[in-house]
């Protein structure tokens, strides 16, 4: 069975109890965190493992009023692909 757990700085997900994927986040100031790492085992992949990672630090940021700068790249792709996650998503302004 796979869950996905918080973990320090992150989630992981657990399958069988292993550690089969992670998401790090860091602190930016107190409003804001940057995901600075995915990563998904080879036998997940294809499987959405990621999305759901991204999902669990972007319902963490909801509920507990953080912005997110999305660095890893993979992270950045999921928050260009999810509109709804814009509420949460700290971009730069345009001057």
């Amino acid at each position: 069975m796979r869950e996905i757990r918080e973990a320090d700085h992150g989630y992981v997900m657990v399958e069988d109890g292993r550690e089969v994927a992670e998401i790090t986040f860091q602190p930016i100031d107190e409003r804001t965190v940057m995901i600075d790492h995915t990563f998904v085992s080879e036998e997940l992949r294809g499987q959405r493992v990621g999305d759901q990672l991204v999902k669990a630090v972007v319902d963490w940021a909801r509920k507990e009023g953080k912005r997110i700068v999305p660095a890893c790249s993979f992270a950045l792709v999921q928050f260009k692909r999810h509109k709804d996650y814009k509420d949460v998503w700290h971009q730069e302004e345009k001057a």
